[in-house]
């Protein structure tokens, strides 16, 4: 449940309204997901978090767009962000992911909690190679 109501009609607000059209434009179709709408509450979090959102994963990188989208539903994971987990996973798959490739990433989202878990506990110290500090 959320802490907050969904704001009703916030595109009647110019500010909203700009990032929505940027939303779109951006994605290329006319879908506003709950997060912005909920986000819309405040018009200058909602401008600011797009425009991180879009400077980090809109905007092309040395990094491919679905490895973006998986690297961000492998931090959501750690977070337990169930919200950020399904929007990214969509979005891995609208950019090419195969049934293959996510089962590949699930197991080494996995490995790695479980080897993190495992370190942390023992608290094994870092190689000297490994530390460029």
């Amino acid at each position: 449940m959320s802490t907050l109501p969904r704001p009703q009609n916030p595109e009647t607000d110019p500010r909203v309204k700009a990032v929505f059209d940027d939303i779109k434009a951006t994605r290329g179709n006319d879908f506003i997901n709950n997060l912005w709408h909920y986000l819309a509450f405040d018009p200058t979090l909602l401008e600011t978090i797009w425009r991180d959102v879009k400077s980090v994963m809109a905007t092309p990188s040395s990094l491919d767009p679905m490895t973006k989208e998986l690297i961000y539903a492998a931090v959501s994971i750690a977070n337990s962000c169930e919200y950020c987990i399904h929007s990214h996973t969509a979005a891995a798959k609208a950019k090419g992911m195969t049934e293959e490739q996510y089962a590949e990433f699930l197991s080494i989202v996995s490995l790695a909690g479980r080897t993190n878990h495992l370190l942390n506990g023992i608290k094994v110290p870092v190689d000297q190679e490994f530390d460029h500090s």
